[in-house]
């Protein structure tokens, strides 16, 4: 698969993957903020994308981030047909400031398939073994 892309700033670094095998794609932030405990706030990364038909990006945490500094990303479903530039909505669940740097990693992104799902209305749906059973249903053990 190829993605073509427009980078709006020619400082920043070009989307790449880390590492042969990876399967996420660094997203850095095209801007310099700092995101208090609890705040939000909608990041630009300077790109924009033309993901293939059939395909999605979705953006997801860094990991190092969430496990150390509690950030969090949220809202993140890139669809083939968007060409706007792409926004990362980072959320700061820790307890001190989160400062973001321009050029700095802030997200990934996976580009995966996509399937669309054709809806058939029905007046009740086949059971199952677990029926409505959700939210905990299965106990700890």
């Amino acid at each position: 698969m190829e993605i073509d892309i427009v980078k709006l700033h020619d400082d920043m670094t070009t989307p790449h993957y880390a590492h042969e095998g990876d399967a996420g794609v660094d997203l850095r932030s095209a801007a310099s903020t700092t995101i208090e405990p609890g705040e939000q706030e909608l990041i630009p990364t300077g790109i924009k994308m033309a993901i293939p038909q059939g395909y999605v990006g979705l953006i997801w945490d860094k990991s190092g981030y969430a496990a150390k500094k509690g950030i969090h990303v949220l809202a993140g479903v890139i669809d083939s047909t968007f060409r706007g530039e792409v926004h990362v909505v980072v959320k700061n669940l820790g307890k001190e400031n989160f400062v973001i740097e321009k050029d700095m990693k802030i997200a990934q992104i996976l580009f995966q398939p996509v399937m669309q799902a054709k809806f058939n209305l029905k007046d009740n749906l086949e059971d199952t073994r677990r029926g409505t059973g959700g939210f905990g249903s299965t106990g700890k053990k």
